[in-house]
């Protein structure tokens, strides 16, 4: 595993995470969705962006969508996929599609191309494992938005580092 993301961390992968990060600048909400081991990837992805740079997202089980999220989901909102070649493939895309019918901008953090997705960031095929990448890419992504924002992301403010109970 170590070889296979060492190999997905080229410069390529940071001039497109740079990329998005300046097409996000001035967006104020994001949503991220995943489903199976992506639902919790997709959490973290949504605590980096905020962290970082301050931008609303919210991470959502893609199941949940018809529960009221989807009707936040507006012209060129960018709603992030989380995604793996798994037995779920097919849900998620259905949710993703689902997003873009209401005018979501549809971006795949997956290891597949989809006809849903408007953006592609491919991340490594790794079975179950996936998910690691695909949080590599919030990661980066919070980092760069968050520079480009203006913010500090080695210092979010409000957070501190631990947290300690006396």
């Amino acid at each position: 595993m170590k070889k296979i993301l060492s190999d997905f961390l080229t410069k390529k992968l940071f001039d497109q995470i740079i990329k998005l990060a300046k097409e996000l600048i001035n967006e104020e909400h994001a949503f991220v969705i995943g489903k199976y081991l992506n639902y919790p990837a997709s959490l973290e992805f949504a605590l980096k962006l905020k962290e970082t740079s301050y931008l609303h997202a919210e991470a959502f089980a893609s199941g949940e969508l018809k529960h009221g999220v989807i009707t936040l989901v507006q012209k060129n909102t960018p709603c992030f996929v989380l995604a793996v070649n798994d037995q779920v493939k097919d849900e998620i895309l259905s949710s993703a599609a689902q997003m873009k019918a209401r005018g979501g901008k549809i971006i795949g953090i997956a290891s597949f191309e989809a006809n849903e997705f408007d953006k592609l960031i491919k991340t490594p095929n790794m079975g179950d494992l996936t998910v690691f990448a695909n949080i590599i890419v919030g990661q980066l992504l919070g980092y760069y938005l968050g520079i480009g924002r203006g913010a500090d992301p080695d210092k979010p403010r409000n957070l501190a580092k631990s947290v300690t109970v006396k």
